[in-house]
């Protein structure tokens, strides 16, 4: 296996007729880092890691292995060239072959004697806790062991670069976090380079180095998990990794207190309050004055863990009629319409009891409330 420093994907586009399903995606994945692709059903991130191994023809752009041109729309090197390994969804294994045959299938393919055959399937079911199972049939495993023979299969290739395409999406809630556990340990015995694709936030914040959020094709942010957890870039991002409430509205003022700018902003839920930190001689200080000026359209986003249900002090309340309670085991979810504006809801999680149509009040700390400027021309109907 050669060894290289950094996978460079340059502009790349790929275009299925008129429908453009990954547009101008750059982005660099260095060695030994764990990368997700994270976004909803469409987005493009399937197509973008089928780009990237080769198996979709890219329409335009460029991916380069450290100086060495890979693809470039014009030539390609092909799939079995280029040292990557794929886990599908579906595990894709021959059923009519063992275990042990399914994982030494790619080296019998590089002509390697039997013992050294051997070896290697031994050690790679070894890394995936399917010792003994070599003789078995995939008909007769679960599904979580189809899916560690199939990662097995591949690892057992030493790829430069590893893929995984939604690889624990077929498994039932336990089996996907005992799986995400071994994945994350796994990568960091191996130390190789990995991409992963899922829809599912709390995999890619659980297993990242670094996370690439898309929408239709195009890349919305890149960063680490607690980057995309904490400050996300847009309100898409946000409303993705948890921010389920969101109000439009237009800045009321905003005035400095205490190393913070405070910002009052008029919205269909009510006026809320957000702090907008920064630390002294941050230059973002002349941004956050420019794009939240008095008047200007903003758009706000809490997520319902920092909703508190219970009055609070200042502008940052609710009075809620609870429409929806859900029991979570360790808390209630609880959806709830704003009194006075019923096509305005807010959804919070809570360990008190809220019953079905009580009336209540509930409240977030301004510190929790983030801002998104806005387009004029994006600012709902019915706010003053």
């Amino acid at each position: 296996m050669r060894d290289f420093k950094c996978i460079s994907v340059r502009r790349m586009t790929k275009q299925f007729g008129e429908k453009v399903a990954v547009d101008n995606f750059s982005l660099e994945f260095g060695k030994e880092e764990f990368v997700t692709f994270l976004g909803p059903s469409g987005c493009g991130k399937s197509t973008a890691l089928n780009c990237i191994t080769g198996l979709i023809p890219i329409t335009s752009g460029e991916i380069f292995i450290d100086d060495e041109c890979i693809d470039d729309a014009h030539k390609s090197v092909p799939p079995e060239k280029r040292e990557f390994g794929m886990v599908f969804q579906n595990y894709a294994l021959f059923p009519h072959l063992t275990v042990g045959e399914n994982v030494a299938f790619g080296l019998k393919l590089r002509k390697l004697g039997r013992a050294e055959v051997k070896q290697k399937v031994d050690e790679a079911l070894r890394l995936v806790h399917l010792e003994g199972y070599g003789s078995k049939f995939p008909a007769q495993m679960s599904g979580g062991e189809q899916q560690r023979v199939a990662i097995a299969r591949c690892i057992v290739l030493e790829p430069r670069l590893l893929l995984l395409d939604e690889p624990l999406s077929n498994l039932d809630a336990k089996l996907r976090v005992e799986l995400r556990y071994e994945l994350k340990t796994l990568h960091e015995r191996l130390k190789v380079t990995t991409i992963y694709v899922t829809h599912d936030q709390t995999e890619a914040l659980a297993l990242s180095d670094k996370i690439v959020v898309l929408r239709l094709g195009k890349i919305q942010q890149v960063g680490t998990p607690e980057k995309i957890f904490s400050d996300p870039a847009n309100p898409f991002v946000a409303d993705f990794v948890g921010y389920k409430n969101a109000w439009e509205g237009r800045i009321e003022s905003l005035e400095e207190k205490g190393g913070a700018l405070c910002a009052r902003v008029r919205t269909k839920g009510g006026l809320l309050e957000a702090r907008l930190s920064y630390s002294e001689n941050d230059t973002r200080r002349a941004s956050i004055v420019a794009a939240f000026k008095a008047g200007l359209p903003v758009t706000t986003a809490i997520r319902p863990e920092d909703i508190v249900a219970g009055a609070g002090s200042g502008n940052n309340v609710f009075h809620c009629v609870a429409d929806l309670v859900e029991y979570q085991g360790h808390s209630n979810s609880i959806s709830a319409c704003i009194k006075g504006c019923e096509e305005s809801r807010v959804d919070l999680r809570s360990v008190s009891s809220v019953s079905f149509g009580e009336s209540f009040e509930a409240s977030v700390d301004p510190d929790k409330v983030l801002l998104f400027a806005l387009p004029p021309e994006a600012l709902g109907v019915g706010v003053p």
